[in-house]
């Protein structure tokens, strides 16, 4: 099995905690900074076990661990978080690079790789585990599942792989697609930008039109990424799989979900009818309201995602060894 190496520095640094308990709530809330990045455990007053903990993982781009970015406040993976621990699981959540409780780490664009945030998941698994987590289930959203499958092949006591919304092509192509919804104008432009950074070729001139998707100071991480295929990394796994997928996502397809699963040979598949890319259940086909939840901080999960990775969440506990 492939394995990447990865800074052990995350790993050994002391940790601080500070409690916070809402007794409406069936879980204790645990702020935990390591180093120079923070988070967030969940722990349930009565956990369904004591030796597991659900490692919650966000998506692209500057997202912190309840879902949210500064212009996009949707709290998708706080409600799912939330949700999982008052049914008694312990989920642990955090803040990338840059973000929350981790901005105090320096991040220059130019420098990140995608390599970097599996590198994060990993330092985080294993203090999880020196914590006395030894069975992991690492859950992610978006790109996060993509990262989640990547540390799976590296972390020991990985018992089960939750993707939400993930996507089941390489980045490029997901990519594409989107652009294939724009103006030819803006395809003619974007395209022989894509196929250079495909190459793993960087392109020092970029239409400012593109200058928020293909910036060269991105280009390095987009190319790091795009070498990847979520397809070929979940067929590695020898745990269980679960492909979660809306079929209102506007960014990734339902193919997507078919393709994870497909490429494992045990994967669950859940297709959930009228849930979008930030997991919330919005009005068939109507792209203003889709568009209008992930700036909706109280509009809740889908019920049956919280329903499904439950239940799934609940097999791993009985057949794990």
């Amino acid at each position: 099995m492939k394995r990447m190496l990865c800074s052990l520095w995350a790993i050994v640094l002391l940790s601080t905690w500070v409690y916070a308990q809402d007794l409406s709530k069936n879980f204790t809330e645990k702020e935990w900074q390591m180093g120079s990045l923070g988070g967030m455990l969940t722990v349930a007053h009565q956990p369904i076990s004591m030796d597991t903990a659900v490692l919650l993982i966000a998506g692209s781009g500057p997202t912190d661990r309840d879902g949210n970015q500064a212009m996009m406040q949707n709290n998708s993976l706080r409600f799912l978080a939330e949700g999982w621990s008052n049914a008694g699981f312990t989920v642990f959540r955090f803040d990338k690079r840059g973000v929350g409780s981790s901005a105090s780490v320096e991040v220059k664009e130019a420098d990140i790789r995608f390599q970097d945030f599996v590198c994060d998941v990993v330092a985080w698994g294993n203090k999880l585990q020196t914590e006395g987590y030894t069975h992991l289930v690492l859950a992610g959203h978006s790109e996060g599942a993509l990262v989640a499958t990547m540390a799976a092949q590296q972390l020991k006591g990985v018992i089960g792989v939750i993707s939400l919304s993930g996507a089941g092509r390489p980045a490029s192509g997901v990519i594409r697609s989107q652009l294939l919804k724009q103006p030819k104008e803006v395809q003619d432009l974007a395209f022989p930008v894509l196929d250079s950074l495909v190459q793993g070729k960087q392109v020092s001139e970029v239409s400012p039109w593109l200058w928020s998707l293909f910036r060269p100071s991105v280009q390095p991480y987009l190319i790091s990424w795009f070498a990847l295929d979520p397809a070929v990394e979940v067929a590695r796994l020898e745990v269980p799989v679960l492909v979660t997928q809306g079929d209102q996502d506007l960014q990734v397809m339902m193919e997507d979900a078919e393709l994870l699963a497909q490429a494992h040979r045990v994967a669950v598949l859940a297709p959930i009818t009228g849930m979008n890319h930030v997991l919330k259940q919005v009005n068939d086909d109507d792209v203003q309201d889709n568009w209008k939840s992930y700036t909706d901080p109280l509009r809740p999960i889908h019920p049956e995602l919280l329903q499904r990775t439950l239940e799934f969440l609940k097999s791993l506990q009985t057949n794990k060894k």
